[in-house]
């Protein structure tokens, strides 16, 4: 699956936070996809639940294309995401349940509809100071290092 050609399709069967899901394609593999472009709170963070019930909104038990963009350091498939016809990357922004990862966004689109989402209170943005989650995580390596 070389190359940023590769598409998958197939039924979300699984969501496991707010930016990675599991798509079970026609082989019947399971495969984990990580939504490029997009950094959703961990877990623990506030908001972290909240943003994995808006991707299970947008993508559970429901058709996917997965537009591959790269394989990351955990072999996990970064991809686009759509999830019958609806832009699963885009969305999570536009509801306020995910930041630009400004690390690895191509798509400048995406910093509108994190503007929108801020300028509305929506989502994480109702936090009067939400910490985007690569300083949480940088935090925590901090204190446990």
């Amino acid at each position: 699956m070389a190359g940023s050609a590769a598409l998958i399709v197939g039924l979300v069967v699984a969501i496991a936070d707010g930016d990675t899901l599991t798509v079970l394609n026609e082989d019947f593999q399971q495969i984990k996809v990580r939504l490029a472009e997009i950094d959703a709170p961990e877990k623990k963070q506030p908001f972290g639940s909240r943003s994995r019930q808006s991707l299970g909104e947008i993508c559970h038990e429901k058709r996917a294309e997965v537009r591959v963009i790269d394989i990351n350091r955990y072999k996990r498939i970064v991809g686009r995401v759509s999830c019958d016809g609806v832009d699963a990357n885009a969305a999570q922004v536009r509801r306020g349940m995910a930041w630009v990862y400004d690390r690895y966004a191509k798509d400048k689109t995406l910093y509108r509809l994190q503007d929108e989402a801020r300028s509305a209170g929506r989502g994480l943005w109702a936090e009067p100071t939400p910490i985007a989650p690569w300083e949480w995580r940088s935090a925590i390596r901090a204190n446990t290092g």
